[in-house]
């Protein structure tokens, strides 16, 4: 079995500008330049039988190349005991449009997806039990631009947990069809 999920990849300006954020906040789990990435549909524990199918229903996609802007904080959580702290990302259409056809062509493999709405965003930080406030973070750095990311494909990564949280490998690289 492989932890697998599709995702978009940062390029470096940008993960170095969201690295720029961390500060001492009580039971901040930091994620590693090497974490840093966009989640677009998370496919859970897979065998490793069906990573070819999925492959195969996803070779001929033809959707358009898009760019996006990393702009702005929020939490998933109340700012004062957070769940997460993330940058968010604009326009979000062609990400939601993006994640819908990775789930109509995926169906037919008998996956289970979340029933909750997306909601594209780069996690910056996680926390436990011990939460401490994000409020003054989201007062600083609320509205700032962390740069662009010109989306020219999507990977598949397989998660691995180490001893300093999830390691990312590239499983596959899909491209997206250049904008005429």
């Amino acid at each position: 079995m492989q932890r697998l999920f599709f995702a978009l990849e940062m390029p470096e300006p940008v993960r170095q500008a969201l690295l720029r954020i961390r500060a001492p906040v009580a039971g901040a789990r930091w994620q590693s330049d090497a974490q840093l990435h966009l989640t677009l549909l998370f496919l859970g524990n897979v065998p490793s039988e069906t990573v070819p199918d999925i492959s195969l229903v996803l070779r001929d996609l033809s959707l358009r190349q898009f760019d996006l802007q990393v702009c702005g904080l929020g939490c998933f959580g109340q700012p004062d005991t957070p769940r997460n702290l993330w940058a968010g990302v604009s326009p979000e259409a062609p990400l939601i449009a993006l994640q819908a056809t990775l789930k109509e062509r995926l169906d037919h493999l008998g996956f289970s997806f979340e029933k909750r709405p997306f909601r594209p965003h780069i996690t910056l930080a996680r926390f436990k039990k011990q939460r401490g406030s994000v409020q003054s973070l989201l007062i600083e750095h609320g509205q700032d631009d962390f740069g662009a990311v010109p989306v020219r494909d999507f990977v598949l990564l397989q998660s691995t947990q180490g001893s300093r949280g999830s390691d990312y490998t590239v499983v596959e690289r899909f491209p997206l069809i250049k904008s005429p």
